[in-house]
């Protein structure tokens, strides 16, 4: 099933155009939600862009929400067993969603990328041009994860 694009979506798709990386455009879409100023929030999710640093690891799109979803729903206590249980089974119920709405049904920036090289990408980021945009679902795959995350929070209210 497709994921619609919600209007927060957009502002993550709007937020990746402006020039924010992948992970903060997704964590930055929720801004007014979190107790976080908006400059310390782009510092905090700037190291996670490019599947964390350019390695090309977990896509930033979803590392982003799961920030936001930790903010939101996570747990601080360390003997929390069943918080623990229950906030990881909202990751990963997160990350499926987002891997049905993937044409290669991954999370995996590289395998998202379509690179078949392993390992870490150079750490110089790519010119943001009209080609980047084009060639690169990175700015869909933003406004599909914070869609998603959007959408699970109207179901499930935080407190």
């Amino acid at each position: 099933m497709k994921q619609r694009i919600t209007e927060r979506g957009a502002l993550g798709l709007k937020l990746f155009n402006e020039g924010y990386n992948c992970a903060q455009s997704s964590f930055l879409a929720f801004n007014e939600l979190l107790p976080i100023e908006f400059d310390v929030a782009a510092k905090l999710s700037s190291s996670f862009g490019g599947g964390m640093g350019r390695m090309r690891e977990v896509c930033g799109a979803l590392t982003g929400i799961f920030m936001v979803a930790g903010i939101l729903y996570g747990y601080d206590d360390k003997k929390a067993t069943d918080e623990k249980a229950l906030h990881y089974e909202r990751i990963q119920f997160l990350s499926e969603r987002f891997k049905e709405n993937t044409a290669c049904n991954s999370y995996i920036c590289r395998d998202l990328l379509d690179l078949t090289i392993e390992g870490a990408d150079s750490p110089v980021p790519a010119t943001r041009n009209e080609k980047y945009y084009q060639e690169r679902p990175c700015g869909n795959l933003v406004a599909t994860a914070v869609s998603i995350l959007d959408d699970y929070i109207k179901e499930h209210p935080y407190k």
